[in-house]
């Protein structure tokens, strides 16, 4: 590839990145939307011909690996690996 083609590439990543960004935005502000007006009439669901929206609360249960390692800095050590990836950061 090159430089110029490099360039043009680089330059649609970041368009595609920024509208990416654009959508994720409004994305957010319409689930926004809709968890507002849920909560304010205190739903949990709502349904309408070909669509059906949940807002609940969810409880979950994680390991906490930071306390974990910080209370049994041994055990943790004699568990953990060592992994590798290659990661292209685009500035």
């Amino acid at each position: 590839m090159s430089t110029n083609e490099m360039t043009n590439a680089v330059n649609q990543l970041r368009e595609l990145r920024r509208m990416a960004d654009d959508l994720d935005a409004e994305m957010e502000a319409i689930k926004d939307e809709i968890k507002a007006h849920m909560s304010a009439a205190d739903l949990e669901e709502l349904t309408g011909s070909d669509w059906k929206i949940t807002y609940r609360t969810v409880t979950g249960s994680r390991f906490d690996a930071k306390a974990f390692r910080r209370d049994h800095a041994k055990m943790a050590e004699q568990y953990t690996r060592q992994t590798s990836t290659r990661r292209l950061t685009v500035q």
